[in-house]
């Protein structure tokens, strides 16, 4: 079991981090870490321009290299149709690398016309080493994959989409 320091430690980190949530087991223990989601008032000035981007154009708000690619990366989210009527986006809760199966050479998680339900795994995103399962969160059955095996993703990228 992790002692207190290290679990200290992890919630540094984790907060100056982009990680929304953050699981650890180990031996049938279990940690999970959740972000709070702050108001817009409660929010540091450098959320807030990152907020700005979705509607200023992109050399107005980010100055240097990485809150270009970042801004240039929502605003093409933004720009993409919405989901089809009827369907849910399973969204990625954070940032890393997109797998469909638990290993290489096993079968994938889901693929369309899997029927899931709100524990039922997904995928796996990697971040940071750590390979964390995603859930499905909604009961359906799926109906389109929408990022590729090996991909990185973006927190709040839509993963895949299920009729309900």
């Amino acid at each position: 079991m992790l002692k207190v320091q290290e679990i200290r430690e992890l919630i540094k980190l984790i907060d100056q981090s982009t990680i929304d949530e953050f699981t650890y087991e180990n031996d049938g223990e279990k940690i999970k870490l959740k972000k709070q989601v702050q108001s817009a008032k409660q929010q540091p000035a450098a959320e807030i321009a990152t907020e700005q981007v979705k509607t200023a154009p992109v050399e107005s708000v980010a100055s240097s290299p990485a809150e270009k690619a970042k801004a240039e990366v929502e605003t093409q989210h933004n720009t993409e149709a919405p989901a089809a009527e009827g369907t849910i986006e399973i969204k990625s809760p954070m940032v890393g690398t997109f797998y469909h199966a638990s290993s290489p050479d096993a079968e994938p998680f889901v693929k369309v016309g899997t029927k899931v339900n709100e524990d039922s795994t997904v995928c796996i995103v990697e971040a940071m080493k750590l390979f964390n399962e995603i859930e499905a969160e909604v009961k359906g059955e799926i109906v389109e994959i929408l990022v590729k095996d090996g991909q990185l993703v973006e927190y709040g990228q839509p993963l895949f989409l299920v009729k309900e």
